[in-house]
């Protein structure tokens, strides 16, 4: 009796749109928390640690705009936030934030919307509801 090995060829991984979302979300998340803490640390640093009430830090560190702190006894508050690290960090957290979020709702339209039709008309409808935020938000963010 002859035996005859057959070879299983492992397919190749491709790079789909599910796993580098997948990435995505786990980089995301740590960006937020990390970008959180950078806030935090600079909202504190910049003279938040005695004039100013945890809802005024938490939208100072989330949303690092002058424009939502000047109500605050803090002097010269443009001063320390319109420079390119802030407005950087206030993108970062916009992009990062939005498209997390989105793609969590994606996830969850693909989980509950059984017809293929359906779903290809709501995952347009979120692209154009993220193109929609990320242009308003960064119109904020450019224009305050």
């Amino acid at each position: 009796m002859v035996h005859t090995r057959t070879v299983h060829m492992i397919p190749r991984r491709r790079l789909t749109l599910e796993f580098t979302m997948w990435i995505f979300t786990r980089v995301s998340g740590a960006m937020l928390l990390l970008l959180g803490i950078l806030g935090m640390v600079g909202a504190l640093y910049l003279g938040a640690r005695t004039q100013m009430d945890l809802p005024t830090l938490m939208r100072w560190t989330f949303f690092p705009n002058a424009n939502h702190v000047v109500a605050s006894a803090i002097p010269n508050v443009n001063q320390g936030w319109s420079n390119v690290l802030w407005r950087t960090v206030e993108v970062l957290i916009i992009v990062f934030g939005v498209t997390h979020g989105l793609n969590g709702l994606r996830v969850v339209l693909d989980d509950y919307v059984g017809h293929e039709s359906v779903r290809r008309v709501l995952h347009y409808c979120l692209l154009v509801l993220w193109v929609a935020v990320m242009g308003v938000a960064l119109a904020v963010v450019f224009t305050a």
